[in-house]
């Protein structure tokens, strides 16, 4: 396996693909944005190893976001390779129009539900119009069967569903002569923390889906992961408690926020949490805020009514929502 690093300028940190190679189909995890920069930095990478985009037999996406999934109809429109993802994020991929307009339908009402001032609304929303031209031109996407194992190169992956950050997000796990690997792409990252609520907004539950994911990761006795996003991560075990420790302190923050300013909307919330919000961060900071929400909801800690989030009286405890990794599935 030969790690490619990718410049990207649009979100956090340099993007990586994974390149197999050997007797088996020719493979490429992930592509990165659809950019001439990024295309040329690929195909260089692809020459080191004596390799060109008409090598690739196949390519297998973690996701549907734009840094992991731009370039990938244009790959397939040289080289014929089959594109695989998880059924639940093929439509995206593929810029179904009937995905595309449920989805921008379902980001109208969030928005007005999540309080976002007209203001802020209208950055992001410009600043959405231009980030379609980072998601390049649509593959044909084959979806990935359940329980399948896929031949890459000389090895073989097999797919694991990771859903929060996005709906379908999925990891692949890579077994060797002496490590057991995962391609996490970002569901586990080493330096901060998925988006999770504003990632995708199609995702329901998603703090209570990211935390199941989260605790089959670090249960999943890996030796090491492989991110979609900078360096490899040593202990992926101990890296995903500490994302479970991180969301346990922020919904400790949420309920302050409430406390302090409830009853409150989203929008609200997320001005406690993390400030002033510009461009994406102004869907991410209130879909996390809502996820937050959400899974406080669910299991009765706070209430919701026409003016917005508070805490129920008497509230449970909020331990029962983060148990350590293995004793309950969330």
């Amino acid at each position: 396996m030969k790690r490619i690093q990718l410049d990207n300028t649009f979100f956090e940190g340099q993007n990586n693909a994974y390149l197999f190679d050997g007797d088996g189909p020719t493979t490429l995890v992930d592509t990165g944005v659809a950019v001439p920069a990024t295309r040329t930095q690929l195909e260089g990478a692809l020459d080191d190893e004596g390799l060109s985009v008409r090598d690739l037999d196949q390519v297998l996406l973690t996701h549907w976001h734009a840094d992991h999934a731009g370039l990938a109809g244009d790959l397939q429109a040289e080289c014929g390779a089959t594109v695989l993802a998880h059924p639940a994020d093929a439509p995206l991929i593929e810029q179904d129009e009937e995905a595309l307009a449920a989805m921008r339908d379902q980001r109208d009402r969030l928005f007005e539900e999540w309080g976002i001032p007209d203001g802020p609304r209208d950055e992001l929303l410009t600043f959405l119009d231009g980030d379609e031209t980072i998601s390049g031109n649509p593959p044909a996407v084959t979806p990935l069967e359940p329980g399948e194992t896929i031949a890459a190169g000389s090895e073989t992956l097999e797919p694991m569903h990771l859903p929060g950050h996005s709906s379908g997000l999925t990891g692949f796990v890579r077994e060797t002569a002496d490590s057991r690997d995962l391609l996490s792409g970002d569901a586990l990252l080493p330096e901060y923390t998925p988006n999770v609520g504003g990632a995708d907004i199609r995702v329901e539950r998603a703090l209570e889906k990211y935390l199941g994911t989260l605790d089959r990761i670090a249960t999943g006795a890996f030796d090491r992961a492989w991110p979609g996003h900078r360096h490899q991560i040593q202990d992926p075990t101990s890296r995903a408690r500490a994302i479970i420790a991180h969301h346990r302190e922020r919904t400790e923050r949420v309920l302050a926020a409430l406390d302090a300013i409830g009853p409150a909307d989203p929008w609200a919330v997320s001005a406690e949490l993390f400030g002033d919000l510009s461009t994406i961060h102004i869907l991410h900071g209130p879909g996390e805020a809502h996820a937050h929400l959400e899974h406080l909801l669910a299991h009765d800690v706070v209430e919701r009514s026409t003016d917005g989030y508070v805490r129920t009286e008497p509230a449970p405890a909020i331990e029962t929502l983060f148990p350590e990794p293995g004793e309950n599935e969330y």
